[in-house]
């Protein structure tokens, strides 16, 4: 994949996969890394700490579109990453689980295809192949989201 000059998008931006993407494209010719995250705190530390105006900083939830679609215009690369990810809080909150890692996948992968982005990388899990708990089930159903219908 070229990235120079493009824009790249992190959904989850502020977590340590987020991070570690910012860290591999922050010193290359990309245009543009745009950080997407409901955590305003670790947004700021992170604008504190990069102080990089290449990072633009976008407060939204996948589970709300219009926040993904704001974020998202001439957008060209997608790195997926925002979802619940501690087993303990699907668990409690097996509905939010839900909400964000199965239809906030299925809002980026919309508002991806509205805005004609080239690529999207989605993470999973490993406790998504053999799903024992709330968060592997809510991650596995994310995964069958991501399929596309042979009428696409």
């Amino acid at each position: 994949m070229d990235f120079n000059n493009k824009t790249l998008l992190i959904t989850g931006g502020t977590g340590s996969f987020g991070n570690a993407v910012l860290r591999r494209f922050l010193n290359t010719d990309i245009a543009e890394i745009r950080i997407f995250s409901r955590d305003e705190k670790k947004q700021d530390d992170m604008r504190q700490f990069y102080k990089n105006s290449k990072i633009k900083y976008h407060i939204g939830d996948v589970r709300d579109r219009r926040s993904l679609d704001n974020a998202m215009a001439e957008v060209d690369y997608i790195f997926h990453a925002a979802a619940l990810k501690q087993v303990p809080s699907c668990e409690f909150f097996p509905t939010e689980a839900v909400r964000t890692n199965v239809l906030g996948c299925e809002n980026v992968l919309d508002s991806a295809m509205r805005h004609r982005v080239r690529k999207v990388i989605v993470l999973s899990t490993d406790k998504a192949v053999y799903p024992i708990n709330a968060m592997g089930m809510s991650k596995a159903l994310s995964e069958k989201v991501m399929v596309p219908s042979r009428d696409s």
